[in-house]
């Protein structure tokens, strides 16, 4: 979602000299291309962790998710791989500084490598990948480079996690409306169904913006739901995206 000025419920959390606090760690992110955004706190705080012993984050960034996770889950072993030189210095300084550091470990490497001789399997793998698979690339090549589907083609990050996920486990991504139908359907093609939906709407009058989705080994009806972040009123956010994030934006 964009980050205009009041459209972005990242706008809730303190900004200081490119730190961005929530209530139990801080973010920076000076050296990262994309920074702290709504798309991250969503799947963040939606995915299925809580039971997980082992949660692998692909492409972390600031770290943002990981350590997002770290909170929810007490006592999971959490890694995240990130092949930029910058952003994993990032991550890894971010982890350290959280309350979880003994649990979550930054590798620098691409998700490619990684998978090539995984060491264990994992419970859980979430991601937010980039999603412009074509179109006009920008002046910003840090930027462009996370955003389109260049360094992590979607292809190669489902045969990552195959390698990856254990037989009971779950894959978690949020993508754009349409980038997620096609997601799905390639996603099937590996053998992956998706369980679990989520619609992200910006408001009840606008349409369908983003797919937070839920993926495993075993097909079954998938449960399907629909999140709107803001509404008109006092309160500017609903009180289904308050629930969801209450945990970790310091203003909710």
């Amino acid at each position: 979602m964009s980050a205009k000025a009041k459209a972005d419920p990242a706008d809730k959390i303190e900004k200081v000299e490119q730190i961005f606090q929530f209530k139990q760690f801080s973010i920076q992110q000076d050296k990262c291309s994309m920074k702290v955004g709504t798309d991250g706190v969503l799947l963040g705080a939606w995915a299925d962790g809580e039971k997980a012993t082992r949660i692998l984050d692909i492409g972390t960034g600031s770290g943002l998710i990981a350590i997002m996770l770290a909170q929810r889950n007490a006592t999971a072993q959490i890694h995240a791989v990130e092949i930029d030189d910058q952003a994993y210095l990032q991550a890894t300084e971010n982890m350290e500084n959280t309350p979880w550091a003994d649990r979550l470990t930054a590798f620098h490497q691409s998700i490619q490598e990684f998978a090539e001789t995984p060491q264990q399997e994992y419970d859980l793998i979430v991601s937010n990948p980039p999603f412009f698979s074509g179109g006009t690339f920008s002046f910003n090549q840090d930027r462009n480079s996370v955003r389109h589907t260049v360094k992590l083609p979607h292809g190669d990050m489902l045969r990552a996690v195959q390698k990856l996920l254990a037989k009971t486990g779950k894959f978690c991504v949020i993508l754009p409306f349409v980038e997620g139908l096609r997601f799905q359907e390639l996603a099937a093609s590996y053998h992956f169904y998706c369980t679990r939906v989520t619609e992200v709407l910006t408001n009840a009058n606008k349409p369908v913006e983003r797919l937070l989705m839920q993926f495993e080994l075993e097909s079954r009806t998938p449960q399907r739901d629909q999140l709107v972040v803001r509404q008109d009123g006092p309160i500017e956010w609903t009180e289904a995206y308050q629930n969801l994030t209450r945990a970790f934006y310091l203003k909710m």
